[in-house]
């Protein structure tokens, strides 16, 4: 995971959390016991039929989690039970309340799994060394410092320290790429800025729930979590997806996962290496 910071990627830790340990480790140890199943919490739906089993999105669109587990494999999946999947979170919370659960109430968690809840920011500096550079915008000029490229993501708002220039506008500041060779970070003011914007990318890593027969077709695809799903041609090849989008996508990011879809159909997906 810090690895892929410092090479300019921005890897999904969830992610791997779900393919490596939950849906592996604790997997393969509930199979040793000779357990028939696992459980977990996860708004998702599995379904078998013919001897293969399907990922489908859970029932509570806002809550569906199938873009954290596009990479686990089939055969955990076949032996998984997830009860949330047919339930929305609002049912969930009640049923909880009404068995008298002290988590009836808790608020919802959003911190990385293995950080937990406080600040990314403040776990990189435990494990990263800062490395100033420049930040410049589109022109070449100099606007800027930062503290060190693994900090910073592509679409990045927060934590630029840039304002009150001369001659710019009062839009906001964004990340639009980072310069590993020369330690740069360029940015760009407003949100829609085309510097921001990306309508193609090819991935690595291609992980599919079930083989697809067809290696070319319109689907559907998401660049990150909770996005809507997204109109988009999809191309399978040499273990790679490639994919252009029919609207463009703001801040596709290297290292992050783009998930496929044929309706509630979860295909799989890939880790994002080149976007244009």
């Amino acid at each position: 995971f810090l690895k892929e910071l410092e090479l300019g990627r921005t890897p999904n830790p969830d992610i791997l959390c779900n393919k490596e340990i939950k849906f592996d480790s604790f997997f393969n140890y509930a199979m040793e016991k000779e357990y028939d199943f696992i459980a977990t919490g996860h708004y998702v739906r599995n379904k078998t039929s013919k001897g293969s089993t399907s990922l489908l999105k859970g029932k509570d669109k806002k809550k569906d989690q199938s873009y954290f587990l596009h990479s686990v494999r089939e055969e955990a999946l076949a032996r998984s039970i997830f009860p949330l999947g047919k339930l929305k979170k609002t049912e969930v919370r009640k049923i909880a309340k009404k068995e008298g659960l002290i988590t009836s109430g808790k608020k919802d968690s959003t911190g990385i799994c293995f950080i937990g809840e406080r600040p990314f920011p403040e776990f990189l500096n435990n494990y990263l060394s800062h490395n100033p550079g420049k930040i410049l915008d589109e022109y070449g000029t100099e606007i800027g410092e930062h503290k060190g490229l693994p900090f910073y993501t592509l679409g990045q708002r927060q934590g630029l320290g840039i304002g009150g220039m001369k001659n710019s506008t009062n839009s906001a500041w964004y990340v639009a790429k980072k310069d590993l060779a020369n330690n740069i970070l360029i940015a760009v003011q407003g949100i829609n800025h085309p510097l921001l914007m990306s309508s193609k990318l090819d991935t690595r890593n291609l992980e599919l729930v079930n083989p697809i027969e067809n290696k070319k077709f319109s689907g559907k695809a998401k660049i990150r979590y909770r996005q809507e799903d997204q109109d988009c041609q999809i191309e399978i090849m040499n273990n790679k997806l490639k994919i252009k989008f029919v609207q463009p996508q703001r801040a596709v990011t290297p290292g992050q996962s783009v998930v496929i879809y044929q309706d509630e159909v979860c295909l799989g997906g890939g880790e994002i290496q080149n976007i244009s």
